[in-house]
């Protein structure tokens, strides 16, 4: 059985909380929602723990149970930063890894084919403690077999561990005292009333019990619990910096004309981030000078951006103190980014909401204009027939369109209004056959034939489809009319 790895990173707002004031560490600390007497608390240290304070009290509550108690709000923005700088040091340790999409700071790590890198998982496990321990942050990695016994290991744990069998995981989930995982609060109280303090007495409760009583989330984690239910790892994808280069053709040495090479070099990057549904985070720049010397500069937005005004202006208060000692010759920008939300790309938007009234009232002056069928659309009809599948139509009313994101663009079947009719190709033809420009080149590949037959009830068609590709790479959808033998160019794929 493959194993898996869960690195937590404990209470991670907290960590966050903490490193921000170090001289609270020997306090009992809590992270609050927000800075009111009725915030709720969110993570507590040990300190608080001992206290009696637990996650989903009141900052008030916390307050009567201990006066010294000390508080503060962590943004989500800063974790999710921290949360992509644990990812991009984990991905040096493993290929495998799927930050937690409920809890930040949990990660879970495949370990396959790391025997020939590393002389054992345990040593494995420590150098991936000891490299997140030099940005500041206190870890424990958990080497198992299945996601969840990993998990509820590393919140009851405070080292290392490495389980050697299956067996040997179970029983020590089995001990994991409740109060140390995340069950909602109203959950966990009434689990602990009923005299219920163990995973393994909440793994030995009868399902259908736990589904009437406390929903379908809490039943869900007594599945995962029991083992019914397999969550395969899904591991994020790598994303690599997004990186601009230009070279220069004169060097250049004025701040203000180097800012206007910059932001169209700034303005693509921040279109491939949004493609990848991120934000950026930092951004550094390299400058090659003419005698060969080397500058590093970098920049931190206050706030994951994908706004360019904010970035150009930051961007141009670094490079206008520069004192360099020759012209620039090769540019260089390199940016990193996390995941973005819904409200951040859609600020990146370049286009801003159109008026659909000036839409409607420019439509009706064409139409004064060219005539009442000079805007049209497509109506897709259920048609045997490519050529027969859709109909013009001029357009009655404008509605405001609603697209969908797409993770893998499609391809685009152009038809033609019309097929056109190709010259048939010779049998010892020498240079290939032509079915668009000359330029075009011959057909190189072809996929097919795909059949379509019919229309006996009326006028019989036969036609053989095919996918060609020329020279140049262009792709051709044409058929060739069984009946008559000609070739027709029926479209082509974009």
């Amino acid at each position: 059985m493959d194993r898996m790895a869960c690195v937590d990173v404990p209470a991670l707002p907290l960590q966050i909380l903490l490193n921000r004031h170090a001289d609270w560490k020997e306090s009992p600390v809590a992270v609050v929602d927000r800075e009111k007497a009725q915030g709720t608390i969110q993570w507590v240290n040990e300190h608080a723990r001992a206290q009696r304070i637990l996650p989903g009290m009141r900052y008030t509550a916390g307050l009567s149970l201990a006066g010294n108690l000390r508080s503060g709000v962590v943004d989500e923005d800063e974790v999710q930063k921290t949360v992509a700088a644990i990812l991009q040091r984990l991905w040096n340790f493993t290929p495998s890894v799927e930050p937690s999409r409920l809890e930040p700071g949990t990660f879970w790590l495949g370990t396959g084919g790391l025997q020939e890198l590393y002389p054992s998982l345990r040593e494995w496990s420590a150098l991936i403690c000891s490299d997140l321990q030099s940005t500041g942050l206190f870890a424990l990695v958990i080497v198992g077999f299945s996601r969840f016994g990993t998990y509820a290991t590393a919140k009851a744990g405070n080292r290392n561990i490495l389980f050697h069998d299956t067996q040997q995981e179970r029983a020590f989930v089995r001990r994991v005292p409740l109060n140390r995982m995340r069950f909602e609060p109203a959950v966990r109280d009434t689990l602990l009333k009923l005299g219920i303090d163990t995973l393994g007495e909440f793994i030995d409760l009868p399902a259908g019990s736990i589904r009437r009583r406390f929903g379908n989330l809490t039943c869900e984690l007594h599945r995962l619990a029991t083992g019914d239910v397999w969550d395969p790892m899904s591991p994020h994808p790598i994303c690599e910096p997004v990186r601009r280069t230009i070279m220069l053709d004169h060097p250049e040495t004025n701040q203000q004309r180097l800012a206007l090479i910059i932001k169209p070099l700034l303005q693509s990057m921040l279109q491939e981030f949004a493609a990848r549904r991120e934000v950026l985070i930092s951004l550094h720049f390299f400058l090659l000078l003419d005698d060969k010397r080397r500058c590093r500069e970098s920049l931190q937005p206050a706030a994951p951006t994908l706004d360019l005004a904010q970035l150009m202006s930051l961007l141009y208060l670094k490079i206008e103190p520069l004192a360099l000692s020759s012209g620039i010759t090769e540019l260089t920008l390199r940016g990193a980014g996390i995941r973005a939300t819904r409200q951040q790309l859609e600020l990146f938007r370049q286009a801003q909401e159109r008026s659909l009234t000036a839409i409607r009232r420019a439509f009706a002056e064409i139409r004064a204009n060219m005539g009442h069928g000079s805007i049209m659309h497509a109506r897709l009809h259920e048609r045997h027939l490519p050529e027969a599948t859709y109909s013009w139509e001029a357009i009655e009313s404008i509605d405001t369109p609603q697209p969908a994101a797409v993770k893998i663009r499609p391809l685009v079947r152009r038809v033609y209004s019309r097929p056109i009719e190709l010259r048939s190709r010779l049998r010892h033809e020498p240079d290939g056959w032509i079915v668009g420009r000359m330029a075009d080149g011959p057909v190189e590949e072809v996929i097919g034939p795909h059949v379509v037959s019919g229309g006996w009830w009326a006028r019989e068609v036969a036609r053989a489809y095919y996918y060609v590709r020329t020279h140049n790479g262009r792709w051709f959808w044409i058929y060739q009319d069984q009946p008559t033998k000609r070739w027709f160019l029926q479209g082509e794929v974009e």
